[in-house]
């Protein structure tokens, strides 16, 4: 079976059938005579012939840093839901945090000519610049800004500025912060930004040094706790740049005793799933990481289409999220 026999038993031409499989424009009538014949003879068209006329692999290239992340998790979510209603599969690649590893994928994916690339990235490094400037197919950056690409990310800066000015107006006084690590421009050193604008803005410029920088695990954030409380003495509010180092946070505080939220108000960023059953409730932050995915694969899709030439940066919103203890009211 071929494109000739399904265009004999259809009765058109051969070129409708290609267009027909390329997503070409032919009349209804000519569709639907093409659809009863590929359906009663289960005819598929070869992948490797598509991308040798085409050139096209209909692949594209996801990279993303771990996927046990909650963050993660949701764009890629996001991400599928758009590529699994267009003719479009996904290659995805996991960096484990690794601003080398991403350079080697972006590097691969670039020689195994994917469609695309969405890249979900840690850090930018000159060699992370010097590989985005020689890739021949479009690239859409999610969750972080690099002007002069395409890219989809979050108003850190004001989520954690509003975050800590909320945590002054309940009258915590002696603040601290684990932070991400400040190459990371967004959860790191934008996240932090906010903060030390926040206490300033309040008239308490001493506490800007009351941070520790702590990785992006439960297991850190525990450790890291301690060494602030060591350092800073008895604070009596801790907001932390994710969700999963405020957990740990949390478990430092249970064990050693510091009652949550009496004696220590904590608060993390994500609106995590962790963040809805610890107990009591984590003040957190909402990012649209599910709509971020979603953009990223739709602004990527104009690109294929060229349908859109111009670099553009979408910046998303937020919102703070207390949640009741349910064992209150």
């Amino acid at each position: 079976m071929n494109i000739k026999e399904i265009a004999r038993r259809a009765g058109v031409s051969s070129a409708a059938v290609s267009r027909y499989f390329n997503n070409g424009y032919i009349s209804g009538e000519k569709q639907e005579a093409i659809r009863k014949v590929v359906e009663e003879t289960g005819y598929r068209p070869s992948i490797q012939a598509q991308t040798l006329r085409t050139r096209r692999t209909r692949m594209i290239g996801v990279i993303v840093p771990k996927v046990a992340s909650a963050s993660i998790g949701r764009i890629v979510e996001g991400i599928l839901s758009v590529l699994n209603e267009s003719e479009y599969q996904m290659l995805l690649a996991v960096t484990q945090n690794d601003p080398k590893r991403e350079v080697e994928y972006l590097t691969a994916f670039h020689e195994k000519q994917v469609d695309g690339v969405i890249l979900a990235a840690t850090v930018f490094t000159a060699e992370h610049r010097r590989v985005l400037k020689g890739l021949s197919v479009p690239v859409v950056i999610v969750g972080q800004h690099l002007p002069g690409y395409c890219c989809i990310y979050h108003d850190d800066y004001h989520a954690t500025y509003d975050l800590t000015k909320l945590f002054l107006e309940k009258g915590r006084r002696n603040l601290g912060y684990l932070s991400a690590m400040q190459q990371d421009r967004a959860a790191g050193e934008a996240r932090y930004r906010g903060f030390c604008d926040a206490v300033c803005g309040m008239g308490c410029e001493a506490l800007a040094k009351h941070f520790v920088t702590a990785g992006f695990s439960v297991a850190s954030g525990y450790e890291k706790t301690g060494e602030l409380l060591k350092k800073y003495g008895d604070l009596d509010g801790l907001i932390c740049a994710t969700d999963a180092m405020a957990v740990g946070a949390m478990q430092y505080l249970r064990e050693h005793g510091i009652s949550v939220p009496e004696r220590m108000l904590v608060a993390g960023h994500g609106d995590s799933e962790l963040a809805r059953v610890t107990v009591p409730p984590l003040v957190t932050v909402h990012y649209f990481y599910e709509k971020s995915g979603e953009l990223a694969v739709s602004m990527l899709m104009n690109l294929l289409r060229h349908e859109e030439d111009a670099v553009k940066e979408v910046k998303l919103g937020y919102h703070l999220v207390e949640m009741q203890d349910s064992r209150k009211g």
